[in-house]
């Protein structure tokens, strides 16, 4: 476990100098240094609004949320111990809040978005589940296709959509975002499978068959 001389430890893995850095820009913000909150701003907004743009079906209401984030991010200074990284903190607060405004939208728009049972019977199996297909986002690099899969998100269960976008565009590893939804292991890696079969299918489906497009459900090199 990593620790540091302001007294912030790090149960997951994270780089005693990156839990330093963590802790020393965070002990600046709580000091009220001007250009602390830049810094935070430079390091993470354009993260942060990748994020919740992929996070939301509103996308105009991006903008709002993100700034939502930042102040509730710099309201909870205090809550925050270096337990996981900085980012990995800020990104569960975005992960929240694009929850809770997509719940807010759904109770005022009468726009309810049905989210499938939890994955129950995958319980017992999902800590042996290997991660067998490739992710969509390693399938091709043309911004054409880039595009349909952005659409695609859009399409599928929003809580299998997080898990995907947070370890395929977001590249975080499976603890970090076990980390930020508060799940499982077993559960982190249940969700992304079925995540990717949701756009699997979301993608096929927009595909013209003359396209030839093909779905490969080997593994990637390096992923188990």
């Amino acid at each position: 476990m990593a620790e540091n001389s302001l007294g912030f430890r790090n149960e997951n893995g994270a780089t005693p100098a990156q839990v330093f850095k963590d802790a020393l820009l965070v002990e600046r913000l709580r000091q009220g240094e001007s250009d602390a909150f830049e810094e935070l701003l430079r390091n993470y907004a354009d993260p942060v609004s990748s994020l919740v743009h992929r996070l939301l079906n509103q996308q105009a209401d991006a903008p709002d949320v993100v700034q939502e984030v930042f102040l509730k991010v710099y309201r909870n200074l205090n809550h925050f111990q270096g337990k996981s990284t900085l980012k990995t903190w800020i990104y569960r607060i975005a992960v929240n809040e694009a929850y809770n405004h997509r719940r807010w939208f759904s109770r005022h728009k009468k726009n309810e978005v049905g989210l499938a049972p939890e994955e129950e019977h995958c319980r017992g199996l999902e800590d042996v589940l290997p991660d067998r297909c490739r992710s969509p986002f390693e399938l091709t690099a043309d911004h054409e296709t880039r595009a349909m899969i952005e659409v695609a998100l859009t399409k599928i269960n929003p809580v299998f959509r997080s898990a995907v976008v947070l370890r395929d565009i977001e590249d975080l590893s499976y603890e970090e975002i076990a980390e930020v939804l508060q799940i499982s292991l077993g559960t982190v890696k249940s969700r992304i499978l079925r995540g990717r079969e949701a756009l699997r299918v979301e993608l096929e489906a927009m595909m013209e068959p003359a396209q030839g497009f093909a779905w490969s459900t080997q593994p990637a090199a390096g992923q188990s």
